[in-house]
């Protein structure tokens, strides 16, 4: 066979060869026989064994510099700056980088905050407007009613009117965090909004301070009991709260006629000593006016007869006592002299009696007089309600809690309050009815008391509220989800079950008389008067006693009120 003439190949050609079979991957083989070198039967070992030796000569020999020295090689190296720089000048890298963390945020983009804050400032904007619309129309006379007509609408008081108006003020300071609040960077202080307005403006003054009860003007005078002569307290009607007034007017009774005062038994009555300090009493007016039931039974050595029963009431019943107290009484060893009245008075509609009256007509030498359940005896009633009460003492007051009690509710408020919290009287058990027979009912559907429990949290601006309530969990779960200001929900803490590790109830423990039905209410009646504003109950003595404590410890508030004072319920359901 015929050699080709591969000497008339160049050098070059051979190396273009090489290198596209190298691009290629693919290796020559030895049993390659699609060449285009035609080798000579005779010659095949020698030829293969020199080509060989020349592709790995040329192979080894080839360096990268070779590539770039190739026409194409040189102007992809021309062209591949040039695109880096168009693509840099051309193009956000920073938001190239970024658009997708961004996006991802859970906070969301400016735009959709803006647009949030300013549904929301929207919103406020109608409550504020609602609001204005009432307080115009209540200030209002409606032209088609009468003087006489009993729902013609009422010009607001003047504390009303400014509670509403602070309450504007509030929406329209939520209006403007609102809107302020997409533009605060994490470097921004509350200082450097201050020129949008402040809400604390002094000129407002404190809007939820301590009342002033004026004592230094109070009318008092002296209980100066005869020790032989004694007044011996009966109190039947209504449960404790009751019978502490009750108690109260009878303190009042004996200083008038010069008496000591007897404390009932606890056989007949309540066990007064777990919840009272009957010696602060004689401590706070320096000598012996009250003295319990078995030191009197001592000092008659047991033979305890009341010589004169002279009755306060006559109607519905003498004296306003059943049958089964006085048989208690007797039962009990005390002999009693028949009831006598000493006037014409009804316990349901009593009138109003003056000092001179009852000592007119109460006065006596007997050693031991009664006189009867007073609590609904109306008798110099501005001087008895004054704070501090109408008798002389050095005390705040003079009925109050028993050092446990103050104790344990000194450190629950340290535990659980703190120094700013409201306190609520919640009563609803046996209420609806008691309510709807009122002229006024006092009954209020759970979310209009939730508006109203929320508008006296504006102002108090306390971040929590003390909840004493006999109310159902079903009543108080809904309250709770409706108390909210300024887009949060204000606790409402209730006193909790005996659990061993919290340590503020151990001295009702260590005394015994944990669980005590009657501790747990005056408890929750020290709780309430600490409180730096409370909110009654309209109608229930429980509450009363809170604010006669209130009023006599001198914390009772600007922003006290009984619970949606001046509404009407929304709904009031039929009598039966």
């Amino acid at each position: 066979m015929e050699r080709p003439t591969s000497s008339s190949s160049s050098d070059d050609d051979d190396d273009r060869q090489n290198l596209i079979e190298q691009n290629d991957r693919k290796l020559p083989t030895p049993r390659s026989t699609t060449t285009t070198f035609h080798i000579a039967d005779d010659d095949i070992d020698d030829s293969n064994h020199r080509h060989h030796q020349q592709l790995r000569r040329r192979f080894t020999s080839l360096k990268l510099n070779d590539l770039f020295n190739k026409r194409s090689f040189v102007l992809f190296a021309i062209f591949l700056p040039l695109f880096v720089l168009i693509l840099f000048f051309t193009t956000d890298i920073k938001a190239l980088l970024f658009s997708t963390s961004v996006s991802a945020s859970p906070f969301g983009s400016v735009s959709d905050k803006l647009r949030e804050s300013e549904l929301r400032a929207l919103y406020l904007l109608n409550q504020q407007q609602l609001g204005l619309f009432n307080l115009w129309n209540q200030t209002l006379p409606n032209p088609n009613s009468t003087s006489n007509q009993s729902n013609s609408p009422q010009i607001p008081l003047l504390e009303d009117f400014k509670s509403a108006v602070l309450r504007q003020i509030s929406i329209n300071k939520d209006i403007q965090q609102v809107l302020l609040s997409p533009h605060r960077s994490g470097n921004s202080t509350e200082s450097d909004f201050r020129d949008f307005g402040d809400f604390e403006n002094p000129s407002l003054g404190d809007r939820c301070g301590i009342l002033d009860q004026k004592f230094a003007q109070r009318r008092t005078i002296e209980w100066k009991p005869n020790a032989s002569k004694y007044l011996f307290a009966i109190c039947v009607s209504g449960q404790m709260s009751n019978h502490l007034i009750c108690l109260e007017k009878h303190m009042f009774f004996a200083a008038l006629l010069n008496r000591v005062l007897v404390i009932p038994s606890a056989k007949v009555d309540y066990q007064y000593s777990r919840v009272l300090d009957i010696e602060h009493i004689n401590k706070c007016l320096g000598r012996k006016v009250v003295v319990t039931f078995e030191e009197l039974a001592e000092a008659k050595k047991n033979h305890v007869h009341v010589d004169k029963f002279i009755c306060y009431f006559s109607h519905p019943t003498p004296c306003y006592v059943d049958e089964e107290h006085l048989k208690k009484l007797k039962g009990f060893g005390v002999s009693l002299s028949k009831p006598e009245p000493a006037w014409v008075e009804d316990a349901k509609k009593p009138s109003k009696r003056t000092v001179q009256d009852v000592q007119s007509k109460f006065s006596t030498s007997d050693d031991v007089i009664a006189i009867g359940d007073v609590f609904f005896a109306d008798l110099e009633q501005d001087w008895v309600m004054q704070p501090r009460g109408p008798l002389a003492h050095k005390c705040k007051t003079l009925i109050e809690p028993s050092r446990l009690i103050m104790l344990t509710a000194q450190r629950f408020i340290q535990t659980f309050l703190g120094k700013n919290f409201i306190a609520l009287h919640f009563r609803r058990h046996g209420f609806l009815k008691f309510c709807n027979n009122k002229q006024r009912s006092c009954f209020y559907p759970i979310p209009q008391a939730a508006d109203c429990i929320t508008r006296v949290a504006e102002r108090a601006n306390a971040p929590v509220v003390y909840l004493s309530t006999d109310a159902a969990e079903s009543e108080t779960g809904l309250l709770q989800s409706l108390v909210v200001v300024n887009g949060k929900a204000v606790p409402l803490v209730k006193r909790p079950a005996r659990n061993s590790a919290e340590k503020w109830d151990a001295l009702l423990y260590r005394h015994g008389i944990e669980g005590d039905s009657q501790v747990e209410a005056m408890l929750d009646k020290t709780i309430c008067a600490m409180s730096s504003v409370f909110i009654g109950a309209s109608g229930s003595t429980f509450t009363e006693d809170i604010l006669r404590l209130r009023k006599d410890w001198g914390s009772a508030s600007l922003c006290d009120e009984y619970l949606c004072q001046g509404e009407d319920p929304n709904f009031i359901a039929e009598n039966e």
